[in-house]
């Protein structure tokens, strides 16, 4: 999966579940400071994107995320990191 494909799932997920206007919606925008994206949003966010990795995300991961940008990196990551990596 490439991060345009990313990207895109994630920007799906922003409009239909987050009710986000598509133009705001750039790997640069800030989920909490540009999109609105609060606490509670962002456990939904994660619970919408579990199907992506095709394993459980850990909070943790995302801990760091401060962009959309930030999201696909962390999916990206996460994506090509076998499940028993740090177990």
């Amino acid at each position: 999966m490439t991060n345009e494909d990313i990207f895109a799932r994630l920007r799906d997920i922003l409009i239909e579940t987050f009710d986000i206007e598509a133009d705001r919606i750039t790997p640069e925008a800030r989920l909490y400071e540009d999109l609105d994206i609060d606490s509670i949003d962002a456990v939904d966010l994660i619970v919408k994107l579990k199907p992506m990795v095709g394993k459980k995300l850990q909070p943790e991961a995302f801990k760091a995320v401060r962009t959309l940008q930030d999201v696909v990196d962390a999916l990206q990551g996460l994506i090509k990191t076998p499940e028993t990596a740090g177990a």
